[in-house]
């Protein structure tokens, strides 16, 4: 016993190590917010109007997409100077909303066109390249259909392109129903962290940024000599953001100017989307990290570049955890190990290091960032129940395995008083194999919460009953989808 007690303390000390690195940079990104928090990019006066083509592409967005088109028609820019791209690879009634929509603008004098394919191929960076070669203009805007641009987006975007070399101006995401629901607050503070301190911190201290995927605008030259959309990986917008970068292009970031948009409401449906992000992040590392050292950017741009492309390899050791802490206890009040365990008390590091990376990226823009810091428990109880669904993306990428760009149904929930059970993308979200998985996990970590509390292990209680209470969630809330379908469907047959 003692050979197979010493096998699980390693493996569950390398894991522990893993996880201190990464969470541990939350340090760095502090170091670097304080020491270049005075590198704020400043615009040019525009001196002139330049074409611009707004790419929006889309795939089955009947709830959203009248309200896209309307909101870049109210651009405050000359129609003439605007051509407006509507990349629709739908399968549904959107192709005639779309349709009916595009030609009642054109009535109106805008420049728009219904753009088809007659497949997918290549998805999203499949349907933007398609579109690129016709585009008209200097600039190329792009927009998902969950997001609604704010009327002066092109007035304030455009003055940042100062010099040549800038080739993307990113803003930031703003959250339309973040108080719609626990969810969604949880997903706030989390993008928070990415959109007020990473991104910021990133462009600032002079490291590599990428594209959102949405919400920017593009000089059109800079997508052509980076090689244009690539469609070997699940994130094309970080794949052309990096191959970009490293051909010598600058960014800016825009961490105060704001583009609204949709969060998921339903835990079926972020699940997709934190899959295909991880796994398409795992996909453009393998890609491009060769080509990141080899290339002549600082070692310090180096290192931080791998950071970026690697940190979802903390998902599987943090899993891993989860299924050793069990053990763990009994290990621990069976052996002597105890001066082992008191040593590991330094990897709270790491969970300091990330409390105050969220904690300054509520402070910087909120003023109720006390209310919304609150959440942090929730949040890393959440990132936990979420290990199995990203570890399965990480292993995924890892292993070349292609799969569908799934999109994120948009449901057009905007206030608390939105309901989704009668939206038709609800039934066609689906529920993997391993939410049943998920929720033996919780009933396992029940067993850690309980042997914890029986052998007075103070310490472990908080973490072993927020991967309960992260796994319990997560599957419950994915499971409850097969209610609301069951339920939708009773309606419609009666």
């Amino acid at each position: 016993m003692e050979v197979l007690d010493e096998i699980v303390l390693f493996t569950y000390i390398f894991s522990l190590m893993i996880i201190l690195i990464y969470g541990s940079h939350g340090f760095v990104m502090m170091y670097y917010h304080r020491k270049y928090r005075k590198n704020i990019p400043k615009p040019k006066e525009l001196q002139d109007e330049p074409m611009v083509t707004i790419q929006l592409p889309m795939y089955n967005e009947l709830y959203v997409v009248e309200r896209l088109i309307n909101a870049v028609c109210d651009l405050d820019y000359p129609k003439e100077k605007l051509e407006i791209q509507v990349l629709d690879d739908s399968t549904d009634e959107t192709v005639e909303l779309v349709a009916k929509i595009v030609k009642e603008k054109q009535a109106l004098g805008y420049d728009i066109q219904h753009i088809r394919r007659e497949n997918r191929t290549g998805f999203k960076a499949g349907a933007l390249k398609e579109g690129l070669k016709s585009a008209k203009g200097k600039y190329v805007a792009i927009f998902d259909a969950d997001f609604i641009p704010k009327k002066n987006f092109l007035r304030y975007t455009l003055p940042y392109f100062t010099d040549e070399k800038i080739g993307l101006v990113q803003t930031r995401w703003e959250h339309l129903n973040e108080d719609y629901s626990i969810l969604t607050k949880i997903q706030a503070l989390a993008l928070n962290g990415h959109f007020v301190i990473e991104q910021t911190v990133r462009n600032k201290a002079g490291f590599f940024i990428q594209f959102n995927g949405t919400g920017g605008v593009w000089l059109k030259e800079c997508i052509e000599d980076a090689g244009n959309w690539h469609a070997d990986t699940l994130t094309e917008d970080l794949d052309l953001s990096y191959r970009a970068q490293l051909k010598g292009w600058k960014f800016i970031y825009l961490r105060d100017f704001t583009t609204p948009a949709e969060l998921p409401v339903e835990m079926n449906a972020l699940k997709a989307q934190q899959f295909r992000w991880t796994k398409g992040a795992i996909e453009t590392s393998k890609k491009l990290l060769p080509m990141v050292w080899k290339s002549k950017i600082p070692l310090r741009v180096k290192l931080q570049a791998t950071f970026n492309l690697t940190n979802n390899f903390v998902f599987p050791f943090t899993l891993l955890a989860a299924i050793l802490n069990v053990p763990l206890i009994f290990i621990k009040n069976a052996g002597p190990y105890w001066n082992f365990f008191n040593f590991m008390a330094i990897f709270v590091i790491a969970f300091i290091s990330t409390f105050l990376f969220y904690l300054f990226a509520q402070k910087d823009v909120y003023e109720d960032w006390r209310k919304r810091i609150a959440l942090f428990p929730l949040f890393m109880a959440g990132s936990m129940g979420f290990t199995l669904n990203n570890t399965r993306a990480v292993i995924e990428g890892l292993m070349s395995r292609k799969s569908e760009f799934v999109r994120t149904p948009k449901y057009k929930v905007e206030k608390k008083s939105d309901t989704v059970e009668k939206n038709k993308y609800l039934a066609k979200t689906k529920i993997q194999p391993s939410t049943y998985i998920e929720l033996l996990l919780a009933a396992y970590c029940f067993i850690g919460v309980s042997a914890a509390v029986y052998f007075m292990e103070i310490a472990a209680i908080p973490f072993q009953f927020m991967f309960f209470f992260g796994f319990a969630t997560v599957s419950f809330m994915s499971l409850r989808q097969t209610y609301l379908k069951r339920q939708q469907t009773t309606q419609q047959s009666g």
